[in-house]
């Protein structure tokens, strides 16, 4: 069949061509809007070609500076638990683009996916638009969870991104995760982050942070009452679950747990709970219980929340995923900020704590140009005066889609963490910093770490020759 085009400011893109998987990833590789430019966004006219299909999902979106891939996949846990159907959008991924896509957990297939994305494509095209990889990507999202028939979709949504998305949905609940800058919480710059993360509240949308400062707590209040919004109860627990998951992924399991229970007691019908759920509010129970009710609920005890917790572990790839059967023991995750290297160090002690450790060693680069090296440093030094141990600084090769493009000066940051009297030494390519950390620790009892970078995570599971997380 012959094909038609239509001009764009990326180029020409044939209209009803059928691409390939790979010709579809190239496509998305090469049509991300750097930082620098003016994003023109078209989703509104994209979702109005395909009939308006936003809007009739029910969404989440979860926003954060850090913790927000680990709440939604908590969330998902608890709102499949209480038997809906659910869909994830992440952002971003570390292999694949179909990690982006999750029904109830499980990551869209390639067929799917190159079906999907053709689709879209071509309507964009067929339609005049010069849609973006992230348009392409966010209407791929309502249109795969629209013709799943999911109950409800949550979205990870990154600074900057957050207009674009809700010029076409109306969010059920806005989850904020926590507010980490440089900065003090009554700072203008913290107010303006916070600013631009409630960009996606709208009237009647329910709003709840897991951020621990008061002063950035009382500013959000502050600005969802001003938009119209429900301000929620702040989470201030942790949820139980196991060593050592609790003390660093313990919050963003309370505020999952907070989503779920708004979202199962404001917008799903009675009729509809699930008997078994831990997340609807029970009616209340007048006088003592019958013996046959006593004797029902000891052949058929009831999990408690507590239980699920205990039971629950993050099934994400590369948020502090340990992988024990490497030998030796590989950790990664993906942090790239202070905020998430202060989690990532406190991770390390305590399996320290847990298992002694014989030999660690610490693979890190950052692209993030928002890292105060001088803090960092810092961080480095507190650690290592009670954990031995050595540091590799890694080049960064930015992956598509990457907002900061900037890698360390690897030999600068090497020499700095050198005169804190640290272990250090530089690479030239991540093959090598790797085989050095290899043979720097015991094969059995040893730690390696890769961290700093989502490129040096796929550059580790591309190393193993994976092909999907």
């Amino acid at each position: 069949m012959k094909t038609i085009s239509k001009q764009t400011h990326k180029g020409t893109v044939p209209i009803g061509k059928q691409r390939s998987y790979a010709e579809i990833v190239e496509f998305l590789d090469a049509n991300w809007t750097p930082k620098e430019v003016q994003r023109t966004s078209c989703i509104q006219k994209l979702d109005n070609a395909f009939g308006s299909i936003a809007k009739k999902l029910h969404t989440i979106f979860v926003s954060g500076s850090n913790g927000k891939s680990l709440t939604m996949n908590f969330a998902a846990q608890l709102l499949a638990h209480e038997g809906l159907n659910v869909g994830l959008f992440y952002a971003p991924h570390i292999l694949t683009y179909n990690e982006r896509f999750c029904l109830n957990e499980e990551a869209i297939e390639n067929k799917e996916f190159t079906d999907l994305a053709n689709e879209v494509i071509n309507r964009a095209a067929a339609e005049g638009l010069e849609a973006d990889t992230l348009d392409i990507l966010t209407m791929m999202a309502f249109v795969y969870f629209e013709r799943n028939g999911v109950d409800v979709a949550l979205f990870e949504v990154n600074e900057g991104d957050a207009l674009y998305t809700t010029q076409v949905c109306a969010p059920k609940i806005t989850a904020i995760t926590r507010i980490a800058t440089n900065t003090e919480p009554e700072s203008e710059t913290t107010k303006q982050a916070i600013n631009t993360m409630l960009e996606i509240v709208q009237p009647g949308c329910h709003v709840v942070s897991a951020d621990q400062s008061k002063l950035n707590l009382q500013t959000m209040h502050d600005i969802t009452e001003q938009k119209g919004g429900i301000w929620a109860m702040p989470i201030r627990k942790l949820a139980t679950l196991s060593y050592p998951f609790e003390q660093l992924h313990g919050r963003c399991a309370s505020l999952a747990e907070r989503i779920g229970e708004i979202f199962i007691n404001t917008f799903v019908p009675k009729e509809k709970r699930s008997k078994d759920s831990l997340l609807a509010k029970q009616k209340g129970q007048r006088g003592r219980p019958t013996l046959e009710a006593k004797r029902q609920a000891e052949l058929n005890p009831k999990k408690t929340l507590e239980q699920f917790w205990t039971e629950t572990s993050n099934s994400l790839a590369c948020r502090f995923q340990l992988l024990e059967k490497e030998k030796p023991m590989t950790l990664l995750d993906n942090a790239n900020n202070l905020d998430a290297f202060k989690n990532l160090l406190l991770g390390i002690r305590l399996l320290h704590y847990q298992r002694p450790l014989k030999g660690l060693s610490l693979i890190i680069g950052c692209n993030n140009p928002d890292v105060e090296l001088d803090e960092f440093l810092k961080l480095l030094r507190y650690f290592f005066k009670k954990t031995s141990g050595n540091i590799i600084v890694c080049p960064v090769e930015p992956m598509p889609g990457d907002q900061a493009q900037t890698t360390w000066d690897v030999e600068k940051v090497t020499n700095d963490i050198k005169s804190m009297k640290i272990k250090a030494r530089s690479s030239r390519t991540f093959k090598e910093a790797y085989d050095h950390a290899l043979n720097s620790v015991d094969e059995r009892n040893g730690l390696v770490v890769i961290a700093g970078s989502n490129s040096l995570i796929n550059a580790y599971w591309k190393l193993k020759g994976a092909k999907k997380l």
